[in-house]
């Protein structure tokens, strides 16, 4: 089967802060690419990347997208409180048999994230 998702860009208004954010909560390093007015931090999966442009602005209503947080749900979720996200739904049971858990979490740019795991 082919992946669900092809390619995720999580918009942001500081591009260091955003970086710094995800790197502590899903534990990898993000390179920052500059492109003048436009700037990228892909992640290392191929899935998608943090976006800095001027015409794409963080939301919390906008698209729920969920990150793989499979290996450490917990771990994850005490990271994004620690820098500074906040947790509006704490891990919760799917309720579909062997479907593990969720919670969803708005980042440091303002963004609703979920987190998917066991």
């Amino acid at each position: 089967m082919k992946k669900l998702i092809s390619w995720v860009e999580i918009p942001a208004t500081d591009m260091q802060r955003a970086v710094s954010f995800y790197e502590k909560i899903l534990d990898f390093k993000l390179e920052i690419l500059d492109f003048g007015a436009e700037k990228m931090a892909c992640f290392p999966s191929g899935e998608g990347a943090i976006s800095l442009a001027p015409d794409f602005k963080p939301g919390s209503n906008g698209v729920l997208v969920s990150l793989n947080a499979e290996d450490d749900l917990d771990g994850s979720l005490v990271r994004v409180k620690d820098s500074g996200g906040q947790i509006t739904i704490p891990k919760t049971k799917i309720q579909a048999e062997g479907r593990g858990f969720f919670a969803v979490f708005v980042d440091s740019e303002g963004n609703k994230l979920g987190l998917y795991g066991n």
